[in-house]
């Protein structure tokens, strides 16, 4: 210590080199280290291969890789500067208290020599803080716009990602026929996507900066310790006790204090992984009952079912609430014990070193500067029990994720049928066997040929399999085999279902679903209206509507005829697409399409004997497999 005179702690006219040298070299070893520490999360845990299957592509094989990594890089690096500019404030803080005590030391001196180079001090040190602080500012900006940007482009990806994974191969479908289908998909594509791709356990916000997420706020950890830890070192003298002298006091106490206390938090916070879990599930499953309710409003009010609707909200409010206790009562325990841990040892970095300040061994600085290494180490060490309940969040994330993705790889080993493409514009069924999925048989080697222009309607009593044998042509059902051949591209051919999907948005949209937006002509649209007796939409076709709830049910099915004179399909199925008409729309609308598209090929599921009159051959299905392939006019 310095009696005579302030002396600033490190050399601040050479550190804006030292400081650049430092991050460049801390960068370096840390991104090899960092490197080296993920591949091994990544093949020996549990929850890294878990997130190497969800996220790997986008860092190894995705278009922009490269500005990935660039990215992640530049995060890094602001994650390393931040540590060094917490550091050049701790020296700032030594200065500035040291030059206020040399000040008041001299203060009382017939010399105001001493006096003079505490008050230099003071203002140099104050410089200094502008500079640090403006840069510390500048970092945070340029951070947190980094890491929001790199988030963004993420969590875009593996939203195209799982969406893909799961429109693909008919996932969304077949994952309900399963034994065990997935839970709420869109929760975990929307919420848990969110959750992974910030990387904090939480949602994400524009406040989260790198040092928020697990990741970064990890490395900030380590590299505290390190850097603090030196500090410490050099500022921590012997503490005796009982006639036991402990060297480097002050340094060996945080380290092994935190450590146990570390040790013992996971074990306190271990079942939060499961219980966060848990409360996303049941919530989830909460929420869907209520859609579901809301969707069938009208079935409910006819069959006055609210009070079996309340008791199945009120037991699945009961389940969550239960689990929610659980999770409460884990996190106080958690919680409490974490701030007990760290309230506990706040007051020991100036316990220890007063007994050398008041020795003269060091400076008021020196005490306040071994205060701040010590709480950053402290808080550097605790990260990781801190974070341990947002880990929980995170990982029960990865969770959901990963079982989105096995269940959809799952749909799609399944047997199916296998679909081809016919060289003489012909529909060709070849030995079609249909099952449901118990192994019982629909359908047993079914073998039809339609030609161009031809149709046949499918009959048979309740239960024979007449919309499965639709499914399973379309590709969705996944308990079939045999072969089928189009005369165009599977995804060219038309299914018409009974109750025809409306899409949100205009009604121009819905008419001309599935193309795109803004690919048929309104006027077009407006035509195909008016011939399947729809002329009062004609001018709300730019209304944008939930038209599943505006139209009837018979005004959808006239809509999806619509469709079908737009889309001009070689080949359409129609299942049950006339059950809410009266039978001279349906006669209008069959005529129609016969008069519109002479040479497509048109196959029809009805229970109505009127129907028959428009087909040339009617499919009965007796059950148990059996089939009778007849022509209309002599089927019986």
């Amino acid at each position: 210590m310095n009696t005579d005179a302030f002396a600033p702690s490190v050399d601040w006219g050479n550190e804006l080199f030292a400081s650049t040298l430092w991050v460049a070299k801390t960068f370096g070893v840390t991104a090899v280290c960092l490197a080296a520490i993920l591949v091994l999360l990544g093949r020996h845990t549990e929850w890294g291969r878990q997130f190497w299957r969800i996220n790997g592509p986008y860092f190894t094989a995705s278009a922009s890789r490269a500005t990935v990594w660039l990215m992640l890089a530049g995060l890094l690096a602001s994650a390393i500067l931040s540590v060094r500019i917490a550091v050049l404030l701790s020296y700032y803080a030594n200065d500035l208290f040291s030059s206020l005590q040399v000040a008041f030391e001299g203060a009382g001196q017939p010399d105001d020599s001493r006096k003079g180079t505490g008050v230099d001090g003071f203002w140099q040190s104050m410089r200094i803080f502008a500079v640090l602080a403006t840069v510390a500012t500048m970092r945070s900006l340029v951070d947190l716009y980094l890491l929001q940007r790199f988030t963004i482009r993420w969590r875009v990806w593996l939203t195209h990602r799982l969406l893909d994974d799961w429109l693909g191969g008919y996932a969304y479908y077949r994952g309900q026929l399963t034994s065990s289908p997935i839970d709420n998909p869109d929760q975990r594509i929307q919420q848990d996507v969110d959750v992974v791709t910030t990387g904090t356990g939480e949602p994400n916000t524009p406040s989260h900066g790198s040092g928020n997420t697990l990741l970064f706020g990890a490395v900030e950890s380590v590299l505290s310790v390190a850097s603090f830890g030196v500090i410490m070192w050099q500022l921590s003298g012997p503490l005796t006790v009982a006639d036991v002298t402990l060297p480097r006091a002050l340094f060996w106490i945080v380290i092994v204090y935190v450590l146990v206390a570390t040790v013992l938090a996971f074990w306190i916070g271990r079942p939060l992984i499961r219980l966060s879990f848990l409360n996303e599930f049941r919530n989830a499953s909460l929420r869907y009952a209520m859609i579901r309710l809301k969707e069938a409003a009208s079935a409910v009010g006819l069959y006055r079912g609210e009070a079996a609707e309340r008791r199945q909200l009120t037991t699945r409010l009961d389940a969550v609430i239960v689990n929610y206790r659980h999770w409460l009562n884990r996190m106080v325990l958690f919680l409490g014990f974490n701030l007990s841990v760290s309230q506990a040892i706040n007051p020991l970095p100036y316990i220890v070193q007063a007994q050398r300040l008041f020795a003269g061994q060091i400076s008021f600085g020196d005490v306040m500067q071994s205060a701040t290494a010590f709480h950053a180490i402290h808080d550097a060490l605790s990260f990781f029990r801190n974070a341990y309940d947002a880990f929980a969040s995170y990982r029960a994330a990865l969770i959901r994720l990963d079982g989105l993705l096995t269940a959809n790889a799952g749909t799609r080993i399944v047997p199916q049928l296998t679909i081809g493409r016919s060289s003489d514009g012909a529909v060709q069924l070849e030995d079609v066997d249909v099952r449901t999925p118990d192994g019982r048989v629909l359908v047993k080697a079914l073998d039809v040929r339609l030609d161009a222009g031809e149709s046949v309607v499918i009959t048979g009593p309740s239960g024979s399999g007449k919309t499965t044998l639709l499914e399973s042509l379309a590709g969705l059902w996944p308990h079939a085999s045999g072969q089928v051949r189009f005369p165009v591209d599977e995804r060219e051919v038309m299914f018409v279902s009974q109750l025809p999907y409306i899409p949100l948005g205009d009604l121009c949209t819905a008419a001309s679903y599935p193309r795109p937006p803004g690919e048929v002509d309104a006027t077009r649209v407006q035509q195909a209206l008016v011939k399947v007796a729809l002329p009062h939409l004609v001018i709300r076709i730019n209304e944008i509507k939930d038209w599943a709830k505006v139209l009837s049910v018979g005004e959808q099915q006239r809509v999806a005829f619509a469709r079908i004179l737009l889309n001009e399909p070689r080949v359409v199925f129609l299942d049950e697409s006339t059950s809410a008409m009266d039978e001279g729309l349906e006669l209008m609308l069959y005529r129609l399409l016969r008069d519109e598209l002479p040479a497509t090929i048109l196959v029809s599921v009805s229970h109505r004997d009127t129907v028959e009159q428009h087909h040339d051959r009617q499919l009965a299905l007796l059950g148990a497999g059996g089939w009778r392939l007849d022509p209309v006019s002599t089927a019986s």
